[in-house]
């Protein structure tokens, strides 16, 4: 039961952890489970929503990559979530809520990447994916009722960004979690993809962090121990950290602004801005459940809400159906 939960909590976890019992409750008052404590619900809550399994068939960094092993959106999350779990361990944090946390954070995350992102901003004059993982969770899931989630679990997704500040010690160990996992995996698939080799790294920062993705997975979580034990705050020591901000750094020059990704990029944008152009024109051709939302919200608003839900392939399906005619036969 999870009284035996919150009696763990109370005598293993850190004073500055958010214990189970202490959350600040939903938006909606719900009639509490006799086993899980809120945060396991919220866990369980996302994993089987359709936002979360929409993930699979959603760019990490390489549009529609041909071979089996380039990282996801749903693999990108699944290695923040075992991140953002060893820290919280480490840290004798609330494991669960870092869990869960993670899980959601990239769940308003557009088609192709942050490509896709950077589209629906232009074109709607403000999105931001952590602004619209918070959006699904509150409104879009369970055909517009939302999941209505703690509210530890929401103001870490919305704040996951490291630009941010996370209103708990394991909202902020997510949010390290996440770029530590983007870096690290993203550096495996740009090897993979032969846009760069493990020789060309800054030799500084592989120096400080190691080769491999476990090594630099494994030297930043150490780090992340020793800088913050006993501590109300989740950080890194300074040069670890800098050595990580060389490797983001290298990987914006060398990877997610290169001219092979740019050129993938345009196209991506031409086929979500002539969707978004045509639903502003056409918003009756919007699927039944967002045409409701428009009593509650702008046009603007549901399109995004729309576009940013496709997966890869769905966008592509979509574009085709809509602007590429149909082929026929003369009987």
């Amino acid at each position: 039961m999870k009284e035996t939960t919150y009696l763990k909590e109370e005598e293993f976890l850190s004073p500055y952890a958010m214990k189970s019992k202490d959350t600040r409750g939903r938006m909606r008052e719900e009639t509490p489970c006799t086993m899980r404590t809120e945060f396991q619900r919220d866990r369980d809550r996302i994993i089987y929503s359709k936002a979360f399994m929409r993930l699979k068939n959603k760019t990490q960094v390489f549009f529609s990559p041909e071979g089996d092993h380039y990282r996801t959106r749903l693999t990108h999350t699944l290695d923040v979530s075992q991140v953002a779990r060893s820290i919280a361990r480490a840290l004798s944090l609330n494991e669960d809520l870092a869990e869960a946390i993670a899980l959601g954070h990239d769940l308003g995350h557009t088609p192709f990447g942050h490509a896709g992102e950077r589209c629906l901003d232009k074109l709607s004059g403000h999105f931001a994916h952590n602004e619209q993982s918070l959006r699904v969770v509150d409104v879009l899931e369970k055909e517009g009722h939302g999941l209505n989630l703690t509210f530890e679990v929401r103001d870490g997704i919305l704040n996951h960004k490291m630009s941010l500040h996370p209103a708990t010690l394991e909202g902020q160990a997510v949010s390290l979690a996440d770029r530590i996992s983007y870096i690290s995996h993203d550096i495996d698939d740009a090897v993979r993809a032969g846009m760069l080799t493990i020789d060309e790294l800054p030799k500084d920062a592989v120096e400080i962090l190691g080769k491999t993705t476990s090594a630099r997975i494994n030297t930043t979580i150490q780090s992340i121990a020793r800088a913050s034990e006993g501590k109300n705050e989740v950080t890194m020591e300074p040069y670890v950290y800098t050595a990580l901000s060389d490797l983001r750094k290298y990987m914006f020059e060398r990877v997610y602004l290169a001219p092979t990704a740019l050129k993938e990029e345009k196209t991506a944008l031409n086929m979500l801005s002539a969707m978004y152009d045509y639903f502003s024109k056409n918003k009756d051709e919007l699927p039944e459940r967002y045409i409701i939302l428009l009593d509650r919200f702008s046009l603007d608003t549901v399109i995004c809400d729309y576009i940013s839900s496709m997966t890869d392939r769905y966008a592509v399906y979509k574009f085709e159906e809509i602007f590429v005619p149909k082929s026929f036969f003369v009987k």
